[in-house]
């Protein structure tokens, strides 16, 4: 990530499919060839962890940081791989285009799925399954058993199983197993299906050129595997109740800052076992992807920790992270460490000097740079250092388009030109922004598809403290058009960033 290169932030949900949810299917693979066709070097996703309506669908907010959500399965590459029947795949009702309907996405899927593990229980041939179960054994069976669970438990939290479950007592899980061995077998194959998908689509974009930046939330949800199998890891009691709970101060989302609600690490008992679950995670992604976004990456060196009972941010207190130390065992362990820091928000020395240490690039954010002293704003293209990577805004913002019609204030739209540098008009603003991003000094630029597309709030992602219509934009099939790739590639070969 050291030339000048540019890349496009577009999760997989948000890619067209026929099936209600962007997947790992054809369409993914036309969009590789759209981005390596415009000369794009990165395709940035957000985190492809299982995700549930309770939290919204967030992928931030995941059962498990080992596991792959099942929604993103392609039904398509299902049946070419003879998983299917192209007649398991009918649909009767079409799904609603423009964005996702999780619920009815879910239960289709959970229907194919079923069919097509009742295929699999016919095969006599099982040695890629039985090779995939062996290789990700570490998560895998603590992730078959945790889902079997909660389902047999009517979706209850870990916390409110039967207490041999709850605290893991061996003896009970082995029964369970045994009383439960066909629907194990079944959450192992979904995530057989998953990963053999996944890995196929990376080294079709591998092969295209294309690297692929995945994005890596910082904490779990405290009704997770993770936090199942491994308590002393989190901040959590002997009766398994929440001390305390992640969050950030008031920032430029939330004048009473966010009280996200995850389980903050006990770093202590950690760095005890040498980071052992965090270098697990950090190999296993490192498998998935080609660079790893950290998000909240500045929790590494400081925290913000809220006492579980108390109900606003606000009450929380900054408290020491596992600094350098983390970082010095993943670096004995792994030739490179390709991260991207996420430090947005309420940047101390420490952190800089920690990504200093380290190599790591942080990130601007072109759509914070319309505040404050102009001098002084790190998000002006004429402040960006060269080791960085600037976006026209992120998966929490605004688009481009969306900011300026709806968000920015009087103040913002009078300093657009002098921090850009250029005349614009409202009309072309996004590609106006683009060009500025692309000429700047950064050595990596991302920008999100519907900046590209210049749309307004409809395709915006997420908006950061709601809970409800985030997650849902989808593109629609026609927008890879060339004369959209043609206008990218001439932008890119002329900013010196092409990836031929």
């Amino acid at each position: 990530m050291y030339k000048r290169r540019s890349g496009i932030l577009l999760h997989i949900t948000s890619i067209p499919s026929r099936y209600g949810i962007g997947d790992m299917g054809s369409f993914a693979y036309a969009f590789v060839d759209f981005a390596a066709g415009c000369g794009q070097k990165y395709w940035q996703i957000l985190p492809i962890n299982p995700t549930d309506g309770i939290n919204g669908n967030s992928p931030y907010s995941c059962s498990s940081a080992f596991g792959g959500n099942p929604l993103l399965i392609s039904p398509e590459m299902m049946v070419i791989e003879g998983f299917l029947q192209p007649s398991d795949v009918n649909i009767t009702v079409p799904f609603a285009e423009g964005k996702v309907d999780y619920a009815s996405v879910g239960a289709f899927k959970e229907k194919i799925f079923n069919a097509a593990f009742r295929r699999f229980q016919k095969k006599t041939d099982r040695e890629d399954f039985d090779r995939f179960v062996k290789a990700q054994q570490y998560w895998l069976e603590d992730f078959a058993l945790f889902t079997v669970i909660k389902s047999v438990y009517g979706g209850r939290g870990w916390n409110e199983w039967p207490q041999s479950l709850k605290t893991r007592k061996p003896q009970a899980l082995r029964e369970f197993a045994r009383k439960n061995s066909l629907a194990l077998e079944r959450v192992k194959f979904i995530q057989y299906l998953f990963f053999r998908q996944w890995h196929k689509l990376k080294a079709y974009a591998n092969s295209k050129k294309v690297s692929i930046i995945g994005d890596i939330p910082i904490y779990v949800n405290y009704d997770s595997v993770d936090v199942w199998c491994h308590p002393s890891f989190f901040k959590i009691d002997a009766q398994g109740h929440l001390k305390f709970i992640s969050g950030c101060p008031p920032d430029y989302f939330s004048r009473t800052g966010q009280r996200w609600g995850n389980p903050v690490y006990n770093w202590a008992n950690l760095k005890r076992v040498k980071f052992s679950w965090w270098v697990e995670r950090v190999a296993h992604d490192l498998e998935m992807f080609d660079y790893l976004r950290i998000d909240h990456f500045r929790g590494f060196a400081g925290f913000w920790q809220i006492p579980a009972h108390e109900k606003l941010a606000v009450f929380g207190r900054w408290v020491k992270g596992p600094g350098a130390s983390f970082f010095k065992v993943l670096a004995k362990r792994f030739k490179a460490l390709p991260i991207i820091a996420e430090d947005l928000g309420e940047i101390t020395p420490d952190v800089i000097e920690l990504m200093k240490k380290f190599g790591f690039p942080g990130m601007r954010v072109l759509l914070f740079a319309f505040n404050g002293d102009m001098n002084d704003n790190p998000h002006v293209p004429a402040n960006y250092p060269a080791h960085c990577v600037a976006y026209s805004g992120t998966h929490d913002n605004n688009t481009i388009q969306g900011w300026y019609h709806q968000e920015a204030k009087p103040h913002e739209k009078a300093n657009i030109a002098r921090v850009l540098q250029k005349k614009f008009t409202p009309r072309d603003l996004h590609w106006t922004m683009i060009e500025v991003l692309m000429q700047s000094r950064a050595e990596t630029v991302i920008i999100p598809m519907p900046d590209y597309l210049g749309l307004r709030e409809e395709g915006r992602m997420n908006t950061p403290a709601t809970k409800v219509n985030n997650w849902q934009w989808r593109l629609k099939a026609n927008a890879l058009n060339s004369r959209l790739s043609q206008k990218i590639a001439r932008m890119v070969k002329k900013t010196d960033r092409s990836n031929l």
